[in-house]
């Protein structure tokens, strides 16, 4: 094959990674665009030079009349069985962005829709991508921690206290969520814990609405625990003046500062919010700068992780974030509203939940 054709499906605000990114990639070509909203489409057609032609105003049209090899699916998930329903039964290979679904039931549906049709399915998570989490995947690789014991993952920001009815939000479909932080952040956040730590038996998690400007949750704490004796918490939240270190302005918007602290037997590593890494020796008398500061690469992220997407094509290997390996994450996600609504721990190992 010369190139790889993209059809991408939504031109809305977060497409513009997605299409940056394939513009980049060796070995690909953006063919076609597809949106309900005609200047919406027509705005990003004439920004990546897409023709007029190949710009389309729903999903079977593009399948019956452009000539691609991949659909990727930049959509709301009330919308991505159906969408992958009909990628698959036309043969074509499958980016679908985050949250996979609405319930395990759909996820499920979609990656046996793939499969059935001899497609290939991956899940759009790029937080694992960021160049941070990289870097702490290798130290761990490494044995730079030793044996684990604790994870600390703290997310701040104040965000949702923010999203008066008048303020212009880049999403604004978060202010009908009702389910909110853990759902929409919590794919990245739950996928990237996994990447790192691997899947957890059990978690319990307490949630909390603080803005009265959203219908879910926007703060949270998760309690994960491991058979072989490592535990870890996640403290996040939307709704905390914890670090306000520069001035919001006017416009807004997610900040995302997010610190990690991984503790081990021969050492830890420390995420800062500014980006920065730095990892403690064992005996606690030094700690030697891994990362130096920097802001959230989202752009780098995309190219990272849809060159694997296009690497594991070209070559036949699996992904990092199959369709199938994200129903564990969704199991995660789902998990924590169990777990909150009924202050229940839930667990992951099925003799475990059986005897509760």
């Amino acid at each position: 094959m010369s190139k790889w054709k993209i059809g991408l499906v939504g031109t809305g605000w977060w497409s513009e990674k997605h299409l940056g990114a394939w513009q980049r990639i060796e070995g690909v070509q953006i063919q076609a665009l597809c949106d309900r909203d005609p200047e919406r489409l027509a705005a990003k057609a004439g920004r990546y030079g897409v023709r007029e032609a190949d710009r389309y105003g729903d999903l079977a049209s593009m399948l019956a009349n452009a000539d691609i090899d991949i659909v990727d699916i930049v959509t709301g998930p009330d919308t991505h069985v159906e969408l992958v329903r009909q990628a698959a039964a036309a043969g074509k290979h499958i980016l679908c962005q985050k949250p996979f679904a609405r319930n395990e039931e759909e996820a499920r549906e979609m990656v046996e829709l793939a499969r059935a049709a001899g497609v290939r399915l991956m899940v759009t998570e790029n937080w694992r991508w960021l160049s941070r989490f990289r870097t702490i995947k290798r130290l761990l690789d490494e044995g730079r921690c030793g044996k684990l014991h604790a994870i600390r993952y703290i997310h701040s920001d104040y965000y949702t206290p923010r999203m008066r009815p008048d303020a212009l939000l880049p999403q604004p479909f978060f202010r009908e969520m009702p389910r909110l932080l853990f759902y929409e952040m919590g794919a990245h956040w739950y996928d990237t814990w996994r990447f790192l730590f691997g899947t957890p038996s059990r978690l319990y998690a307490e949630t909390a609405s603080v803005s009265p400007y959203v219908r879910g949750e926007d703060a949270g704490i998760v309690a994960l625990g491991y058979d072989d004796g490592r535990y870890g918490y996640m403290d996040m939240s939307w709704a905390t003046r914890q670090k306000l270190d520069a001035p919001l302005g006017e416009d807004v918007g997610p900040v995302h500062l997010e610190q990690m602290i991984v503790d081990g037997e021969d050492g830890s590593i420390k995420l800062y919010a500014d980006g920065a890494i730095g990892l403690v020796r064992r005996d606690g008398g030094g700690e030697s700068t891994v990362l130096e500061a920097h802001p959230l690469d989202h752009e780098e992220s995309h190219v990272r992780l849809q060159s694997h997407f296009i690497q594991c094509l070209a070559d036949g290997l699996p992904f990092e974030t199959s369709g199938e390996d994200n129903l564990t994450t969704l199991r995660m996600i789902f998990g924590t509203y169990e777990s909150a609504a009924g202050h229940v721990p839930v667990y992951f190992n099925r003799e475990e939940r059986e005897a509760t």
